[in-house]
């Protein structure tokens, strides 16, 4: 099994600048302890994603970054120009010699596709999201091809960039409902979730068996993951100190645009103290023994063969997210890669 790190890049209270550069040390930390990918959500107009560009941010992570592969997790699809982002991605994937893991979506907020002029309407955002998708998939196949969709159209476009990966870098999903599991599987996607393990292994159960059934039996083997809140530190209670305190400011962030309009999260509020976060088994804090234990646990609840850390959030210092990398990377890693 392989670890990676899922980091929504939400503000933590520093300037920006101090910010970012913070951010740049945790992924150089991440990439020398051995973790497979970096995974980044994009957001608008709230803190809770300062990587509102993933292209920008990512071409930095490129840079420092020697063996970690790193994707959006997702790009907002509805939000660009297929061509536009097909260039980006292949120069992405270039830069980085072929580490690029392709996050894409529709994007969970409809009060920031709102913003950018989008229609949130479910069915309308689906259709938009998927013939993105399929212009990004022609265009980075190569060569002169056309594509006519009721929203998003290229005509007798020829591509000049490519990517490293062939045919395309490996795709990936957030899943929240049993449809995206299903969608996630019929086109051949990794899939990565933070619900909880009985809720999402229905889902985990639909994609197994639509992957067997349309990709058949020689397709590459996709990565089931989840993602947790994970703190590790020299003793359980100095771990608790450091979440309890970081995942409130994370949670301010998290619904700071829904409760500005007075609206609920899409999936509901998130639970307010970190122990609640613990009690549902979506995260843990503790030493490496207590974290490796827990992780241990729950890769068969919910029949994953993944599992990404959000190791930095809220308002988490420099110090305490290498220390805690550090700890995961040099006591835990090694464990859960025998699974």
């Amino acid at each position: 099994m392989e670890v990676g790190i899922f980091d929504h890049v939400d503000r933590s209270g520093a300037p920006l600048g101090k910010f970012y550069d913070d951010r740049f040390a945790f992924v150089e930390a991440c990439d020398a302890a051995g973790f497979y990918s970096y995974h980044i959500a994009e957001h608008h107009f709230t803190p809770l994603g300062m990587a509102a560009s993933p292209g920008v941010f990512l071409s930095a992570v490129a840079q420092r970054t020697k063996r970690l592969r790193f994707g959006p997790m997702v790009y907002c699809l509805p939000l660009y120009h297929p061509l536009r982002l097909a260039e980006e991605i292949c120069m992405l994937d270039q830069m980085s010699g072929g580490r690029l893991d392709l996050g894409v979506g529709r994007g969970i907020s409809p009060l920031e596709s709102r913003s950018y002029g989008e229609n949130p309407d479910l069915a309308v955002s689906r259709k938009v999201y998927e013939e993105t998708l399929d212009i990004l998939l022609k265009a980075m196949a190569g060569g002169k091809f056309s594509h006519e969709g009721e929203y998003r159209s290229a005509r007798e476009v020829e591509m000049v960039l490519s990517p490293a990966q062939t045919p395309h870098p490996p795709l990936w999903m957030g899943v929240q409902s049993v449809e995206n599991a299903e969608f996630a599987a019929r086109r051949g996607m990794n899939i990565l979730s933070l619900l909880s393990s009985p809720v999402y292994r229905e889902r985990v159960d639909k994609f197994r068996a639509v992957w067997k059934e349309t990709q058949g039996a020689e397709a590459p083997k996709p990565k089931v993951g989840v993602g947790l809140f994970i703190v590790v530190a020299d003793t359980d209670a100095a771990a608790k100190e450091i979440a309890t305190r970081a995942y409130k400011a994370w949670h301010a962030s998290f619904h700071y645009l829904y409760h500005l309009h007075g609206r609920a999260p899409v999936w509901g509020e998130r639970p307010a103290e970190f122990q609640l976060v613990e009690n549902e088994a979506r995260g843990v804090a503790g030493s490496p023994d207590t974290v490796r234990r827990f992780i241990e646990k729950r890769v068969p609840e919910a029949d994953i063969d993944y599992v990404t850390g959000q190791f930095m959030f809220g308002d988490m210092t420099r110090a305490e997210t290498l220390r805690s990398v550090e700890l995961f990377g040099r006591d835990v890693l090694p464990a859960l890669r025998a699974i």
